[in-house]
């Protein structure tokens, strides 16, 4: 991807969020307002494409040579794609009307410009409140994630629940399956195929670990993070140790409402993992 497109995507991931700073030159301005305009369009596309020139226009206000020349930027970067009209909706004579769509690239280039954006907004975060302020925001994030699938797991008799959560994560993109586990000791692998926050995860880990944590309390058993994507591996595996590991421990997950704060679930989780497996980590 170009760095105009790259910088045209970012804009459009902060439509909105004033960006303080020095005043810039009037060409640097115009600069600016010309990657703006490109990323209104860019966004429009991806919201309500298929989508004419003339309907652009309308929307952004701008004549037909400048929606043009925005277009033909965006066609050159791969950002979009022309489609013509299909016979029927075609009415009268004449050209049939190009019509407007995101391409894959474009759509994987708003994912990513709004990654940059939320990584941004961590560090900042981080700077004004330090590293503990990240982690109770990552648990908040992942704690609607835990009200929604808790019903549907706890649903589930306890030796398909690993499975009834790899469905839910599947619902929301994740890509999740569950099996057996090879390592010694039994119990059984969560594998996610897809991480929606990896890029972000990959600097600020909390957001794995708070999604740990959620998977020991739903599932009433210590997991233990084997890989993550975020780390660079392939998948994010999870192992999650047998119940009966846990119940013959003679221990127990509190519910997330009753869980002291300072002792997430994912690090002792992660500890019992591992006495059951004989292996340090």
């Amino acid at each position: 991807m170009s760095e105009g497109s790259t910088r045209t995507l970012a804009a459009a991931a902060r439509s909105g969020v004033p960006s303080p700073g020095p005043a810039a030159a009037p060409g640097e301005r115009h600069g600016a307002a010309e990657r703006d305009t490109r990323a209104r369009v860019a966004r429009l596309i991806l919201e309500h494409g298929p989508i004419t020139a003339s309907a652009l226009g309308e929307r952004v206000g701008l004549t037909p040579a400048a929606v043009r020349r925005h277009l033909d930027a965006l066609l050159a970067e791969g950002m979009i794609e022309v489609r013509r009209a299909r016979p029927q909706a075609r009415r009268g004579r004449g050209r049939p009307a190009k019509w407007f769509a995101i391409t894959d690239a474009g759509r994987s280039a708003f994912v990513h410009a709004y990654d940059d954006l939320a990584t941004a907004a961590l560090r900042f975060l981080a700077e004004k409140n330090g590293e503990r302020a990240v982690a109770e925001f990552a648990r908040r994030q992942i704690a609607d994630l835990e009200r929604r699938y808790h019903p549907v797991v706890q649903a589930a008799p306890p030796h398909q629940r690993v499975r009834k959560l790899a469905e839910a994560l599947s619902g929301d993109g994740y890509a999740a399956a569950a099996a057996e586990a090879p390592r010694p000791g039994g119990g059984e692998q969560l594998c996610q195929h897809h991480c929606p926050v990896a890029h972000v995860a990959a600097e600020f880990p909390q957001l794995c670990e708070a999604e740990t944590e959620a998977f020991s309390r739903l599932l009433g058993t210590p997991v233990q993070r084997l890989a993550t994507i975020a780390h660079g591996d392939g998948i994010c595996t999870t192992h999650v140790s047998p119940r009966s590991l846990c119940e013959g421990a003679g221990t127990s997950q509190a519910p997330p409402a009753e869980r002291p704060e300072g002792a997430p679930a994912g690090r002792s989780g992660d500890a019992a993992a591992d006495a059951g497996s004989g292996s340090p980590k």
